[in-house]
């Protein structure tokens, strides 16, 4: 059971961290104290922001013999409100922002070593400029930090070719919870020294450890990408179009990524300067990139599969960017989906996962599910149909006091949502985390076995409970 902290252990923290580290200034606090989306609110007695690890390492060493609990947190961009704390103020915000630098990067070894609190986007710039990339974006690219990132196993668009954070990180350095560090940065491709530390961090949520640094794999920057929105019929026929692609181009088929008009429409109607690829609208879209040295090979390849999948009625239309920024366009419309979404009024929004070849199954059944039992609901998914992540969003009935709706069926819909995925042998969680959010239907739905696993393990790590508290498990 952790202990609100001391007036001896704030100014204890104060001394170490100095001014620029350390404050309980409540208008400093308050835009730290809220989640992305705006549903947890929370207050804490002060907030740490440690510039070295040796900082983090000697501050959380102070709060575990306190009994004091901290909650690590980036760049405060997650969705499930695994980085706020909770309503009592007692517990300690400990931010990453200040570890902001970038210790090396290794052009000939494809590897960096980034401190937690660089952000995502300035990260993309430094190695683009020794001509590298490192192949994990997504649409809050410019507030997301790598700390953030590490600690959620984060996907984005393009983990049908590179896969999640986890595959991209080859070593990390993190403060454990009784204040030691575990330097984990050196990038070793054979270690078997037991259980994998490094891949155990990962995902954890910072309530194992908290991660001041990693070291990361990147890849030489394309020369050229083809990319192209295509108008489809219905999932089931994008999957088909996924694995003709995938088959006939292989690497080079870097993104997957299907969108119903529904959401297209929304982006069109709520985000400025963006306009409709094709001339028509289509029931669905895809929208696929291919990388690679040659842009010539790449149109071409990309024609050559694409022609006689229009000749056949596989797909109904296509748009061929043209150009970069044509490019840039078409991802602007799909990254600006959940912008529009909100714009659109409350729903309830699910990250989930199921395997591939059951994507269209799910996307098809379960608004017939929802409607069955909440008449009038209504549901939109889209996603990365080459890993099996949907992004599942219901809406309240139309005309209806949304708030109201979610407040009196929400638990209950999404409950729905969260059955039909796991009967299909997916995840209630495919690249957000678990959070406060899904904390409590963790513990209803996933296995006994696995849960006691999970809750061993924090047990055995964090025995004082002061990492993070009341997320995940």
């Amino acid at each position: 059971m952790t202990r609100p902290p001391s007036p001896s252990l704030l100014a204890d923290l104060a001394a170490l961290l100095g001014p620029k580290g350390f404050t309980t200034d409540p208008e400093v606090l308050a835009p730290w104290l809220t989640d992305w989306r705006g549903k947890y609110h929370g207050a804490a007695a002060a907030m740490l922001s440690p510039a070295t690890t040796e900082e983090v390492a000697a501050a959380v060493r102070l709060c575990g013999e306190a009994g004091a609990a901290i909650v690590p947190q980036g760049g405060n961009s997650g969705m499930v409100g695994g980085a706020t704390p909770d309503a009592t103020g007692t517990q300690l915000l400990l931010s990453t922002r200040r570890l902001d630098r970038i210790r090396a990067i290794d052009a000939a070894a494809r590897l960096a070593v980034v401190e937690a609190g660089v952000v995502l986007e300035n990260f993309h710039n430094a190695v683009l400029a020794h001509g590298l990339r490192f192949p994990l974006t997504l649409g809050g690219k410019g507030s997301a930090t790598i700390g953030g990132l590490v600690s959620t196993n984060a996907g984005g668009t393009q983990v049908l070719r590179h896969g999640t954070m986890r595959a991209l990180v080859a070593g990390i350095e993190a403060v454990l919870p009784d204040g030691s560090i575990f330097d984990g940065l050196a990038p070793l491709k054979k270690d078997n020294r037991g259980y994998d530390l490094r891949h155990l961090l990962c995902g954890a949520e910072g309530t194992l450890g908290i991660v001041t640094a990693a070291c990361l794999r990147l890849v030489p920057v394309a020369a050229a990408r083809a990319t192209a929105w295509i108008g489809l019929e219905s999932p089931d026929k994008a999957l088909v179009l996924l694995r003709r692609l995938d088959a006939a181009l292989g690497d080079a088929l870097e993104g997957f990524e299907i969108i119903p008009h529904s959401c297209l429409d929304a982006v069109l109607r709520h985000i400025p300067q963006t306009r409709a690829p094709l001339a028509a609208p289509c029931p669905w879209y895809a929208l696929i990139e291919l990388a690679g040295d040659d842009a010539g090979a790449l149109d071409a390849a990309l024609l050559a599969e694409l022609a006689p999948a229009l000749g056949e009625g596989l797909v109904r239309d296509v748009a061929i960017a043209k150009n970069e920024r044509e490019s840039e366009d078409f991802w602007r419309l799909r990254d600006s989906i959940s912008e529009a979404e909100r714009a659109e009024g409350p729903a309830l929004q699910h990250d989930i996962s199921v395997p591939v070849d059951l994507m269209p199954t799910f996307i098809a059944d379960n608004p017939a599910r929802l409607s069955a039992a909440f008449p009038g609901a209504r549901a939109l998914s889209f996603g990365h149909l080459g890993d099996g992540n949907v992004h599942h969003h219901v809406q309240p009935p139309v005309g209806c006091d949304g708030r109201a709706w979610i407040a009196e069926h929400g638990e209950a819909a999404s409950r729905l949502v969260y059955r039909h995925v796991v009967e299909l042998g997916g995840s209630i969680s495919a690249e957000h985390g678990i959070g406060q959010a899904k904390r409590a239907i963790l513990a209803e739905l996933d296995s006994p076995a696995r849960l006691a696993a999970l809750r061993g393990v924090k047990a055995g790590l964090d025995p004082l409970a002061i990492l993070n508290p009341g997320k995940l498990v």
